[in-house]
């Protein structure tokens, strides 16, 4: 049965691994996949999903205004991958949603839960609302707690302000259990 599937967690925690794993699976048993970007992710090749681990795989970007249910009747396959689906639109999750509902293809969301200020992303407010199955990917922090909150670092410092979007890897993000994340502001506001 078709299925629109989330499956989120903090940063580093093999979101886009999991992504290309489940990809994998679906090619492996002959099946066709559709696998898809948002285009204002430009940490890696434009045009390919790639993982902390090493594993890549060509990608088919979206941008805001991309229409992703036309995109699958352009290119109809068994199985669609969404990898950093925080970035898609409300509407885009809704198409998602319909690819699911009216042409029966299941369609895998992987991405954050919220931004560096704990606030959830509208694509990722959207799947929760409408995914059939929602999951954690689970990572820790230094701590060893299990890591819930993206900390945004500016100049080695915990950013609290700024825009939603920020594009950047390690240098710039790392997951952290909430204590610490609330206990490092605390400290930076006590400076």
């Amino acid at each position: 049965m078709p299925r629109l599937y989330f499956r989120y967690g903090a940063m580093n925690c093999s979101k886009s691994a999991n992504a290309l794993m489940t990809r994998f699976n679906y090619i492996e048993r002959g099946h066709t996949v559709l696998l898809l970007k948002p285009a204002v992710d430009t940490r890696d090749e434009m045009k390919s999903v790639t993982s902390r681990i090493g594993l890549s795989a060509d990608a088919e970007l979206f941008g805001e205004n991309t229409d992703l249910f036309a995109v699958f009747e352009k290119s109809p396959c068994d199985c669609v991958i969404v990898d950093e689906a925080q970035f898609a639109t409300t509407e885009q999750i809704n198409q998602l949603r319909k690819i699911v509902d009216i042409m029966a293809v299941s369609v895998f969301c992987y991405g954050l839960r919220t931004d560096f200020r704990s606030m959830l992303f509208p694509g990722s407010r959207r799947l929760f609302e409408i995914a059939d199955s929602i999951s954690e990917i689970k990572s820790i922090c230094d701590c060893g707690e299990k890591a819930t909150v993206n900390a945004r670092y500016i100049n080695g410092k915990i950013a609290r302000e700024g825009e939603q979007i920020f594009i950047g890897g390690n240098e710039n993000y790392r997951g952290m259990c909430h204590k610490c994340w609330i206990t490092e502001n605390e400290d930076e506001h006590k400076a």
